[in-house]
């Protein structure tokens, strides 16, 4: 299917005015007319219903590597050949791409040691998220008007992945500081001035990092570093390059997520007080909750595959090697999978949200993710059971990161 009026990729991110307005004016009719569209300018599918996303990320045979995308999807192989900026210090054995862009066997060798090591943390970590959640309360104290966002929602998910791979708590706010640089680094169209800093960030992270593993292969302690350090030493087939670069990746690709999960939920549910009032009277509701708050307004816009053969998508021809974008946001909306997809219900029981993506890609990160969100979320209102925006008529400034999806700022009146 293809149709010339249909916005490209680059229209549909927050660079465009009107996709960071409403990004659902554009993505219905996407949807709903050209469910499968070919941006020839990016080169790339543009698949938008439900059940096509969540069909082709649960097809296991997909390919996510951009070095096995034709030629002509030059937005899918945009890094490829590109130096590294001049002054980023990469190690002989740290691999430039993470188990994000991995394909098999590769990427389950790396992933699965991660995943089972993260996923053990992470069944014991609700005592440790909810000492991070309650200290950032304590920190606004009484003020009554503040930026949830800079005070609480960017504050929370650092502290929290930080603690888990054993950083100091001397060295907190540098690492903050850093992690905060080195998100930048997402930004496709980084200023000269963001490039320096990203530089240096990456760099003080991966010195850190790197200087961490080896304190915790000689003398190990109950953190996540050391978990991976131990596995490396009883033989896991892993580099201490991709245990360094999958390290800082789930701190940089999950802080951002989070923070913008953790946001957007507070600002739905003040915007949407029937809804609050309801997670008040049934606390039990808040893990369909945050599900609801990811489908509804999902921290991430899309992901990608590679199509591995000639196939078909919809009755929509997709030749070998051609890069497809999974519009994650488009499907979540879907009203064949979602009736009334456009109302947000924290009670909701309908088909499963891919705001997490899908398949053997799954987010590495999602269980941190909700379990962040499902402590936050009741903490904040328990302890500001008053909040309020500040400025009711005010409109969301949602930040212009293309593919992503979270405020600016949140002010709220307690």
């Amino acid at each position: 299917m293809g149709d010339a009026r249909m916005p490209g990729i680059l229209e549909l991110t927050p660079l465009n005015p009107a996709f960071n307005d409403d990004p659902h004016a554009l993505l219905d009719p996407l949807r709903s007319q050209c469910p499968v569209h070919r941006d020839a300018m990016a080169g790339v599918f543009i698949l938008s219903k439900h059940a096509d996303v969540r069909g082709t990320l649960s097809d296991t045979s997909m390919l996510r590597s951009p070095e096995n995308a034709e030629e002509a999807a030059v937005m899918t192989r945009r890094g490829i050949n590109r130096e590294p900026p001049p002054g980023l210090e990469i190690a002989p054995d740290q691999p430039r791409h993470s188990i994000l862009t991995m394909d098999e066997p590769e990427h389950m060798r790396v992933r699965e040691p991660l995943a089972k090591a993260l996923y053990k943390r992470v069944a014991k970590s609700r005592a440790l998220v909810q000492l991070v959640v309650d200290g950032w309360l304590d920190r606004i104290g009484g003020a009554k008007t503040f930026d949830v966002m800079d005070t609480f929602a960017v504050r929370v998910p650092i502290d929290v992945i930080a603690r888990i791979l054993g950083v100091d708590e001397t060295r907190l706010t540098e690492f903050r500081a850093w992690s905060e640089g080195a998100i930048l680094g997402l930004h496709p169209m980084p200023t000269p001035e963001q490039v320096e800093r990203i530089i240096a960030c990456n760099n003080a992270l991966n010195r850190y990092m790197r200087g961490l593993m080896a304190e915790r292969a000689a003398a190990p302690r109950d953190d996540l570093t050391s978990d991976m350090m131990a596995l490396k030493a009883d033989g896991a087939n892993l580099t201490e390059g991709e245990i360094c670069t999958n390290l800082l990746a789930l701190l940089i690709g999950g802080n951002l997520t989070t923070t913008d999960l953790i946001g957007n939920a507070i600002w739905l549910l003040l915007t949407h007080p029937e809804q609050l009032a309801k997670l008040k009277a049934e606390p039990g509701l808040i893990n369909s909750c945050v599900e609801e708050v990811l489908r509804y307004e999902s921290p991430v816009d899309i992901t990608g595959r590679i199509a591995p053969r000639d196939m078909q998508v919809s009755g929509c021809p997709i030749h070998d090697r051609a890069s497809m974008i999974m519009e994650l946001r488009a499907a979540n909306r879907d009203p064949a999978a979602f009736p009334e997809p456009h109302r947000f219900d924290i009670a909701r029981k309908d088909a499963p949200h891919v705001a997490f993506g899908g398949g053997t890609h799954l987010c590495i990160g999602a269980p941190l993710a909700r379990l962040e969100a499902q402590v936050a979320i009741p903490a904040f209102f328990a302890r500001y059971p008053n909040a309020q925006l500040a400025d009711p008529a005010m409109k969301p400034e949602w930040r212009d990161l293309p593919f992503f999806r979270g405020l600016k700022k949140l002010v709220v009146a307690v």
